[in-house]
C-alpha cells in the first residue's frame, strides 16, 4: 500500500508544480487570455502563492522518495488539495465567480473535482499506512522484548550451574570402599584320641589280673597316640596353667 500512496504523492507533485507554475505567471496576461482564465490582481499575491505550491511540490516529491515521510507529508498535501478542490466548487458552482465562458468553467470544475478526488484519496491511503507501520512498530518492540527475556533468561539459567558448581567443588567427593569379610580362624576337627580320659579307671574291683594288664596296655597305647598327635605339626597346643 505504500508504493500506492508514493504514486499519488508524485501526482500531487506534479499537480502542485503545474499550478504554481501558472500561479508564478501571472504578469503574463497573454497566457491567461489564451487558457480563458482569470488573471490574480494583484500580480505579487498571485506569484507568492505560486511559489508556496511550488515547494509543496518538492516536499511531495521528496516524501514519495524518503519513507520516513511518505505518510506524514501525504497527509498534509491530501488536506490541501482536497480543501483548495472544495473551495473552487463552491466558488465556480455555487456563487458563479469568477464568470468564466463555458469551456473555462468545465475545466476549472474538472480540476476543483481532481483536486477533491486525489486529496481524500491521499488522506484515507496516509492513515491506512500509519495504522500498519503502528503496527508493525509494536510487533518489532514485542519481539525485542521477548528477545531480551530470552537472553535474560539464558544468563540467569548459565549463573545457577555455575552457583551450584561452585557449591558442589567445596565438599569432598567420597568413594565407596570395598567392603572386607571378616575371615573366620579354620577349627580343626578334635582328635577322637584326645577324648578319652586322662587317667582311666584300670583298677576297678572284680577284674582279673589279665584284664587289669590288658586295660593298662590299652591306656597306654591311647596315651601314647595321644602324645603323638600333640607333637605333629600345626596341632593345637593346650593353654598353659599357671
Amino acid at each position: 500500500m505504500k508504493p500506492l500512496l508514493r504514486a499519488v504523492l508524485i501526482l500531487d507533485a506534479l499537480l502542485l508544480l503545474a499550478f504554481g507554475l501558472l500561479f508564478l505567471l501571472t504578469p503574463w496576461t497573454s497566457l491567461y487570455n489564451a487558457l480563458l482564465l482569470v488573471q490574480t490582481q494583484p500580480a505579487l499575491v498571485g506569484q507568492g502563492f505560486g511559489v508556496a505550491l511550488i515547494g509543496l511540490a518538492w516536499l511531495a516529491l521528496h516524501a514519495s522518495l524518503d519513507g520516513s515521510l511518505t505518510s506524514t507529508v501525504a497527509k498534509v498535501v491530501g488536506h490541501v488539495n482536497w480543501l483548495t478542490g472544495v473551495l473552487m466548487l463552491v466558488w465556480l458552482l455555487g456563487l458563479h465567480t469568477p464568470a468564466l465562458t463555458g469551456f473555462g468553467q468545465i475545466i476549472a470544475v474538472l480540476t476543483g473535482v481532481v483536486l477533491l478526488v486525489v486529496g481524500l484519496g491521499g488522506v484515507r491511503l496516509s492513515g491506512a499506512v500509519r495504522r500498519r507501520e503502528k503496527v508493525r512498530l509494536v510487533e518489532a518492540a514485542a519481539a525485542e522484548r521477548a528477545e531480551k527475556q530470552a537472553a535474560k533468561d539464558a544468563a540467569k539459567d548459565a549463573a545457577n550451574k555455575r552457583d551450584s558448581g561452585r557449591a558442589t567443588a567445596g565438599f569432598p567427593a567420597y568413594r565407596a570402599e570395598p567392603v572386607v569379610e571378616p575371615v573366620m580362624p579354620v577349627t580343626q576337627a578334635v582328635n577322637p584320641v584326645s577324648v578319652a580320659p586322662l587317667h582311666p579307671a584300670v583298677d576297678e574291683p572284680g577284674l582279673t589280673a589279665s584284664e587289669r594288664a590288658a586295660r593298662a596296655e590299652a591306656a597306654a597305647a591311647r596315651e601314647d597316640a595321644r602324645n603323638a598327635a600333640a607333637d605333629a605339626p600345626g596341632a593345637p597346643r593346650p593353654p598353659f596353667h599357671g
